[in-house]
């Protein structure tokens, strides 16, 4: 059964609803005029997802898209797809792999092609049209999953042929294939009763529409609540290129003369680290932690509190504790327990060198004779004046040695050419759907065309906040396909000519979107179901995790950091400081995303009858920071409940994924370092015993295969500071 994904680090809805497999109740066939039957030969032929795109390897023929393509693209996918489904389920021959596995596993393929470019823009270039698209259809592509999970007669083909796996003569990819099939249609409600499966069916649709309203009050949020600031000189200690920005973004308002910072997804908001108005800070603090709960129409309480309630239930309709023990039971940590635990193990160090952290902050006040105590909008400011002062470095000597294009071609492309023996080259000749999109064709280490990759940097009112990445085209060989795989962040753009400057965060998400694009890259398997990042939720960021040690390995480093107008490398001694202060801040970083981690836990190990109602949510959130001994008021959730985008879409009870993967790719790291870190044959092993396998194997031993050995947590504690 296929699941298109298209992952990401910071991911919504779109796993949630691209399936293959299914997606939307279709009405029923009825004959047509002969001018309806024009109608539709003239829309299939000006509508570009009814064919296969043309194009090199198949990427998306974007400059054919208009809004007016995606619903009968959609409708006509799904009616498409029913009928093939159809075909496989009530088909009289016996059921054998390649009639009905291998059958579902191309089925879908005009539906494929409009969900998987329409959730992509949906997320990085949306517009009124394509929500209202979205709204109408995530019931629909709901319904739709439901009506393929739940048919009888294809579950009990499903279930022979899971019954007599061992029998068929199938390689180990196939056989997993089956087993994984079989149990998706399970998890899905197959062995339901009728009543209880129209329940489900209700529960389902409900949960899609909920979902959407949710992701589209985010975004809504960030744009409504940006800071409006009158005068330039309440943005003193910003760059000018960042106050020339949030001109600009005045101007797109028709507020010239003022100055609008805008909002990124997390709690904390860049600007707070440059600010010197400390009032002006807090007024964008207290705005970012507003989102969701300020009352008005794009408040969250009462549908994040609905989402919680339907997806209780369901949990308990399957057979299942709550929803975590839903989600975990295919995850690497597979139980609550495990999952509490690491956590709980954690936060204790954690909060005690955060503590001590702001111990170090509230010092430095004291001594500018601030007559003031710390708080949370003041966090990021001080920090970075007790880095100047440890390290004897500021970010602002850092960014002209961090420019877009040279971290991304001298530095992520430079290390994956080391590396794996990649080569690069711009694509101009290829559509985009915005301007500042960039594509670059990707030559393996043989000089073959590998894959096609796209680059999104810039934030804007039309995309989600965040860091991701996402498949276009998934590599299989059934189906004959190499990737089309995107990175998408959300750097704050320049005025126009000015070079763009990344903080050294920005630099390591880079490299990190674009582990996650060599998983795809490097996709090696037969059925798109295990193609690329169809892999455990707590595994899928290890590879991008792994990725960002190449950020400040000395090699790479040198090689992009250089300055922007002079070509000369950072000096060695601001390199070393760099370097020095890796571990800076870590008792902040973890409880923040601690915090996060645990809230989403608590709310989705709760019973139906135990989810509080909307005006009790922000206290139950309180609640459960404090009774996890992660409550501290100058340090924020990473998410607060009612923007925690994450866990309205593929991580749901797995925002703990990125420190359970951390403990994987730490070891990772101390394997490279072992073996004589940026050498080909690493490379090559990495992707042979791991990056190419997608789901194909269980994830575990995936691992063990590349390391071989199981994982070892002690590298992760002394990263951050935690032993």
């Amino acid at each position: 059964m296929k699941q298109k994904t298209v992952l990401v680090t910071e991911l919504t809805l779109i796993v949630m609803i691209i399936f293959s497999l299914g997606c939307a109740p279709v009405a029923e066939t009825v004959p047509q005029s002969e001018s309806a039957a024009k109608s539709e030969m003239t829309a299939s032929k000006s509508n570009p997802f009814y064919q296969e795109s043309n194009l090199p390897l198949k990427y998306p023929p974007f400059n054919k898209v208009k809004n007016a393509h995606y619903s009968p693209a959609f409708e006509k996918g799904m009616a498409d797809h029913l009928a093939e489904i159809d075909v496989i389920a009530n088909s009289e021959e016996a059921p054998t792999f390649g009639n009905t596995i291998v059958a579902m596993e191309k089925s879908g393929q005009l539906l494929d092609r409009v969900a998987v470019v329409f959730f992509a823009l949906a997320s990085a270039h949306t517009n009124d049209s394509l929500e209202t698209i979205r709204s109408e259809m995530a019931p629909k592509l709901s319904a739709h999953s439901d009506q393929i999970l739940l048919n009888e007669n294809l579950f009990e083909r499903v279930r022979t042929l899971h019954d007599s796996r061992n029998d068929l003569g199938l390689d180990a990819e196939s056989v997993r294939l089956v087993e994984e099939t079989y149990k998706q249609f399970i998890r899905s409600g197959a062995k339901l009763s009728t009543e209880e499966k129209d329940r489900l069916k209700t529960i389902n649709s409900e949960l899609a529409t909920h979902q959407t309203t949710f992701s589209q009050n985010v975004l809504k949020e960030v744009n409504d609540l940006a800071v409006v600031v009158d005068s330039r000189e309440e943005l003193a200690g910003l760059s000018d290129a960042m106050i020339e920005a949030a001109a600009k973004e005045a101007e797109s308002r028709e507020m010239a003369g003022k100055y609008v910072i805008t909002l990124q997804n997390t709690s904390g908001q860049p600007p707070l680290a440059s600010l010197t108005n400390r009032a002006l800070r807090e007024r964008i603090h207290k705005a970012s932690l507003s989102r969701g709960s300020r009352g008005g129409e794009f408040d969250n309480r009462e549908t994040f509190t609905a989402v919680v309630k339907l997806r209780a239930e369901r949990a308990r309709l399957l057979g299942y504790e709550n929803h975590a023990a839903y989600i975990l039971e295919e995850q690497t940590a597979q139980t609550t327990d495990a999952v509490n635990q690491r956590l709980a193990d954690l936060a204790p160090a954690a909060v005690r060198n955060a503590n001590r952290e702001a111990q170090d902050l509230q010092k430095m006040i004291d001594a500018e004779r601030g007559d003031f105590e710390l708080a949370s909008w003041d966090w990021d400011f001080y920090t970075e004046k007790v880095r100047q002062e440890r390290f004897e470095f500021d970010e602002s000597e850092l960014k002209p040695y961090f420019e877009l294009d040279n971290v991304l071609v001298r530095g992520v492309f430079y290390a994956a050419t080391r590396l794996y023996g990649l080569t690069f080259e711009q694509r101009t000749d290829l559509p985009v759907y915005h301007p500042d999109v960039t594509v670059y064709e990707v030559f393996d280490k043989d000089g073959s065309t590998l894959t096609l990759f796209i680059f999104d940097p810039y934030a804007r009112s039309s995309k989600r906040g965040g860091a991701w990445m996402n498949a276009y085209i998934s590599q299989s060989h059934l189906m004959n396909q190499k990737a089309v795989v995107a990175n998408h962040l959300n750097i704050v753009k320049p005025p126009e000519g000015e070079p763009t400057f990344l903080t050294f965060d920005e630099v390591t998400t880079t490299f990190h979107e674009f582990g996650h694009a060599l998983h795809g890259f490097f996709s090696d398997v037969t059925y798109p179901s295990f193609a690329g990042t169809s892999v455990p939720r707590d595994f899928v960021e290890y590879p991008s995790q792994v990725n960002e040690m190449w950020a400040d390995w000395p090699e790479i480093l040198e090689n992009y950091a250089v300055h922007y107008e002079t070509g000369e490398p950072m000096p060695k001694e601001l390199l070393d400081k760099v370097l020095a202060a890796k571990k800076f801040n870590q008792g902040f970083i973890t409880t923040e995303y601690l915090a996060a981690s645990l809230l989403d836990q608590t709310w989705h190990q709760l019973q139906p009858n135990e989810v509080p109602g909307g005006d009790g949510l922000l206290a139950f959130e309180t609640e459960a920071l404090e009774s996890a001994g992660v409550s501290l008021t100058t340090i924020p959730p990473r998410y607060r409940t009612t923007y925690f985008s994450h866990v309205m879409g593929g991580y749901s009870s797995g925002y703990y994924s990125y420190i359970w993967s951390e403990v994987l790719d730490a070891d990772t790291v101390e394997w490279f370092k072992e073996n004589g870190g940026l050498k080909r044959e690493n490379g090559d092993h990495f992707r042979q015993t791991l990056l190419s396998r997608g789901g194909s194997e269980k994830a575990m031993a995936l691992f063990k295969n590349f390391r071989g050995a199981e994982p070892n947590i002690e590298p992760l504690l002394e990263r951050r500071g935690l032993k």
